[in-house]
């Protein structure tokens, strides 16, 4: 396959950077893969999920590539690398699988001016040099209006896309929530009839029960009429005056007057059972919205690793750096001035200055953590008070039950054992959640961020192997 490398995409677009005097874009970087064989795309992305393959990158995590296609894997790369990295990478896999030819194509493209109008050279002191260059004018304008048009394709599909995809999300959820509506009322339903068979099969005891009583005293009835009778009809005097005292009294009976069995109120049960329902569909609402909120913070989500130079020497962290805990020896480590001492925290590896990102962190087990985000110039050394005042815009768990926000006590329902940080820099936000529930723990608003913000972690100390337990972050469980 030839690559295609005409010189005819975007000089601007939605994200580009400079190289010298020209500008690069993802279009570009997209119409190269586009020249990629399915098996050659497919070695590209293994390349990607390789820490230091090629050497100096980290890896872009399995999870978020195994169904990327090619779009998806430029917004990946520029996500990770930045633009500049994401050509440099870029270049080296395509060396690593033998498209030396698309990495010219890419140099090719690099190199190009980014005034078109520049490649007119021809002198303009001529008729003919005049007609030349606006015929050369005529021509940039015509390109330029081809790749605004090829950008607005790659914008639609792109939108197109997200928007399938969004929807087939939707989907999913509303199934899942009606499913589990459906099945509330199918229970409740039972539940309900249940209940109804219960009251009809009561009644019908209890009217059972009375009719062989009233049949047992009809009985007795039957038996002492049948004796006065039989003592009407005798005509000696002694043996009638001997029998009259027994034969003249009644049985004893019970007063049925006041005794019924009138039908048992259903209607209550019905009516219980809806207020019920209706109390259900209002948890699962909530739930379904909570659930939705947590998802659209969940697409910002950032691969996010730890900065051992900023780690206090008592912390141990993964070889990964997704892993941190606190050990029982000091390190001997360089006093470097981001390392933070005595404080037991680390700092994640890359900052943010704009837009949104968000990460998670597995909690649990822990008896004592911190979580949040700091900027850039907090003080690492000596006694640290971790408030917004400060730089810092985190909460933390104290003694396995006590949840705080710098001064203030927050209420959870139950204990998080991962828990989501979300920030906005725009709009000087930082919200937290527990990812498992999707609720909101604490949000900070209002506030006012001016420098680089950076991930922060407190593992604490590990209070005699009782919050030995790692600070672990987490992959999303989240399609975009």
């Amino acid at each position: 396959m030839q690559p295609f490398c005409s010189g005819a995409g975007p000089q601007t677009f939605h994200i580009q950077w400079k190289s010298g005097r020209t500008t690069m874009t993802t279009l570009d970087l997209w119409n190269t893969l586009e020249d990629l064989t399915d098996d050659q795309f497919k070695q590209f992305k293994w390349f990607l999920k390789q820490d230091d393959i090629p050497k100096g990158f980290s890896a872009i995590p399995a999870a978020r590539l195994e169904r990327a296609d090619r779009q998806d894997t430029v917004d990946l790369m520029v996500q990770k690398y930045q633009g500049p990295g994401a050509l440099e990478i870029t270049m080296k896999i395509l060396k690593e699988i033998s498209r030396n030819d698309l990495v010219q194509c890419l140099l090719q493209t690099s190199s190009r001016p980014k005034d078109l109008k520049s490649h007119n050279s021809v002198s303009v002191n001529t008729d003919y040099g005049r007609k030349k260059a606006k015929l050369g004018e005529t021509k940039a304008e015509i390109m330029l209006m081809i790749q605004e048009r090829q950008v607005k394709i790659w914008e639609i599909n792109r939108s197109a896309k997200l928007s399938s995809k969004s929807a087939d999300r939707h989907i999913a959820d509303s199934v899942q929530a009606f499913a589990v509506l459906q099945q509330s009322v199918e229970r409740s339903l039972a539940n309900l009839i249940e209940a109804i068979e219960e009251k009809r099969e009561t009644t019908r005891k209890q009217a059972e029960a009375f009719i062989q009583e009233l049949e047992q005293e009809i009985s007795k009835l039957k038996k002492r009429f049948a004796e006065v009778e039989q003592l009407s009809r005798t005509e000696d005097h002694p043996d009638f005056l001997q029998s009259f005292s027994f034969t003249n009294a009644i049985p004893p009976t019970k007063n049925w007057a006041e005794i019924s069995v009138p039908p048992p109120s259903y209607g209550g049960s019905v009516g219980t059972t809806v207020n019920q329902l209706v109390e259900i569909f209002t948890q699962e609402k909530e739930k379904l919205f909570t659930k939705a909120k947590l998802n659209r913070v969940q697409q910002f989500a950032k691969d996010v690793t730890l900065d051992p130079d900023t780690a206090n020497p008592y912390l141990i962290l993964s070889n990964d750096g997704k892993e941190v805990y606190c050990g029982d020896v000091e390190q001997i480590l360089p006093d470097n001035p981001e390392r933070f001492n005595p404080a037991l925290n680390v700092l994640g590896k890359h900052h943010f200055s704009s837009g949104r990102f968000y990460y998670e962190v597995w909690v649990k087990g822990k008896t004592s953590w911190d979580l949040g985000v700091v900027r850039e110039s907090i003080g690492r050394k000596g006694s640290i008070s971790a408030s917004p005042e400060n730089g810092y815009w985190t909460i933390c768990l104290r003694e396995g039950e006590k949840y705080k926000a710098f001064a203030a006590c927050l209420s959870v329902k139950s204990p998080p054992k991962k828990v989501g940080v979300f920030v906005d820099y725009e709009k000087g936000l930082v919200s937290f959640y527990d990812v498992d529930s999707a609720d909101l723990i604490h949000s900070f608003t209002d506030c006012s961020f001016t420098e680089k913000l950076y991930p922060f972690f407190s593992p604490s100390r590990h209070y005699d192997g009782k919050n030995s337990t790692p600070l672990i972050i987490s992959p999303i469980n989240y399609d975009d």
